[in-house]
């Protein structure tokens, strides 16, 4: 009776487990996917630059009592570093030449082949219009020289002119890393003695230029 019991037992539960679909499936977690987040590239504006341009100098003078003017063809170069769309320290070289002095007395002043060069160091405030177009500032320490004057009397003079210098100008960008610019530089007017005769003189420069962002 007790193995009739038994077995009447084995044959319910094989039973069960064949009715049940006969397997023991264990319980899988899913898995549940982070998607990936991928984050828009942030372009520095920062970095240094270098330009190239086109500059018209003027000298503008005051001997005793005659006023003299000259312009130069000059060409420019310019290195600076760019903190962020808002400000650049930058520094920048002219050199020209002209072929005469254009003159009011003859017989004081003869003729003669003029150079021209200047320098300066600049704090370059910015204001981006659009996105390729600034607008910006110039403000810094300048030096100008006018060299080669030869007056009648064969005697040379040059002028050197240093100080505060202040432009202002504006930038169009092709580019991230190409961009033109056209601006307005003006030195320091001064007066030095020149043969016991007050020489004041004034410089400026219009300058068109090309400059690279690396």
């Amino acid at each position: 009776m007790r193995k009739l019991t038994l077995s009447l037992a084995t044959i319910l539960a094989t039973s069960t487990f064949a009715f049940a679909g006969g397997d023991i499936v264990p319980v899988m977690e899913p898995v549940i996917e982070t998607p990936m987040v991928i984050e828009d590239e942030v372009v520095s504006d920062s970095g240094v630059y270098v330009g190239l341009g086109y500059s018209l100098l003027r000298s503008t003078s005051k001997y005793g009592q005659d006023d003299l003017a000259n312009d130069y063809s000059a060409g420019m170069a310019q290195i600076g570093y760019k903190f962020n769309e808002y400000i650049s320290v930058e520094g920048r070289y002219w050199y020209g030449i002209a072929e005469e002095l254009d003159k009011l007395n003859t017989a004081v002043f003869g003729k003669f082949d003029s150079e021209a060069a200047a320098w300066g160091v600049y704090a370059k405030p910015m204001y981006p219009v659009t996105e390729e177009l600034d607008v910006y500032a110039l403000v810094g320490y300048g030096a100008s020289s006018v060299n080669g004057t030869k007056l009648a009397n064969g005697t040379t003079m040059d002028v050197e002119v240093a100080g505060l210098s202040w432009g202002v100008g504006a930038a169009y960008s092709f580019t991230e890393n190409f961009s033109v610019f056209a601006d307005y530089v003006d030195f320091q007017d001064d007066t030095e003695k020149v043969n016991l005769v007050d020489f004041e003189n004034a410089f400026d420069s219009i300058n068109l230029g090309v400059t690279y962002k690396f």
